[in-house]
């Protein structure tokens, strides 16, 4: 199984964008790439604006070897209602647009859906259901909620396994911060997870230290629980510059690698957005 981040924000924006490949088969999973509008009240650094306009191109490359396309939920780094021809003849499997959802969320969907409508194969919804195509098997979770707290909306969890590998993708979960987000995980014991880190950026403001020790004490019990043999975090818990002062306790055992999805493609991480001060300072 071949899986390939194409944006994140170890690699510079707001994404999870990801390619999957097995058996020949194609999938992209949330193709779409953001900036924070305003960091430490500056707006996106050209050099941000051209790292976004780079990995739009990846995504839209790949999307041409794509059979599949899911989308988890409906913000959007997530999904980009602008990229029509993403679509064309796919097959797209989304977060329901009505139910488990948020008022916005529920907006955007609609908005999305309309703007594509007859451009993918097919549309279906894919909360809680199952797919086989050959030996490859997507199982989608319950709507989990976006973080610790609903007002955020809900999104979906997605596992993906051939007859080697079994990969999850946990979208954006903010840490693994409740039972529903972890269960989907240790019931579907993968070898490879894909997970929105702890929001560190934001503690003690819209994460509280113990949504921390949660998240923390939760990516153990997947090492200890699961046969999991490489965590990629990254996303909000790369928004952080100092993240990895968090992530010591994880970072010193042998059993499971954790990475960023830049160190897992072997890239230094750029969190643009992190240092967007500095950025502004040298150009």
């Amino acid at each position: 199984m071949k899986i390939i981040p194409l944006a994140s924000d170890s690699l510079g924006t707001r994404s999870m964008a990801t390619y999957l490949e097995s058996e020949n088969i194609g999938i992209l999973i949330d193709p779409a790439v953001a900036l924070s509008p305003s960091r430490f009240n500056l707006p996106p650094h050209p050099l941000e604006l051209e790292r976004k306009e780079n990995q739009l191109n990846l995504i839209r490359e790949k999307a041409k070897d794509t059979l599949i396309i899911i989308i988890t939920h409906y913000h959007y780094d997530h999904h980009n209602p602008d990229e029509i021809s993403l679509y064309e003849n796919k097959i797209l499997l989304i977060k329901d647009p009505e139910n488990f959802i948020n008022e916005s969320q529920k907006i955007r969907a609609h908005y999305f859906l309309e703007k594509i409508k007859g451009v993918p194969k097919r549309i279906e919804i894919a909360d809680n259901k199952e797919w086989l195509l050959g030996n490859i098997k997507i199982k989608f979770s319950l709507p989990v909620t976006h973080g610790p707290k609903e007002y955020l909306g809900y999104v979906i969890q997605i596992l993906i396994t051939n007859e080697n590998e079994s990969f999850i993708f946990t979208s954006d979960v903010q840490g693994i911060v409740n039972d529903e987000q972890i269960n989907f995980i240790l019931e579907n014991n993968p070898t490879i997870l894909y997970a929105d880190g702890p929001m560190t950026y934001m503690l003690n403001y819209r994460y509280k230290k113990e949504d921390l020790e949660i998240s923390l004490n939760n990516i153990k019990r997947i090492i200890n629980e699961t046969d999991v043999k490489t965590i990629i975090l990254d996303h909000h818990l790369t928004r952080d510059e100092n993240f990895k002062d968090y992530l010591k306790e994880i970072l010193n055992q042998n059993k499971t690698k954790i990475l960023t999805a830049a160190e897992y493609l072997g890239k230094e991480n750029e969190l643009l957005e992190a240092k967007r001060r500095e950025l502004y300072k040298k150009i």
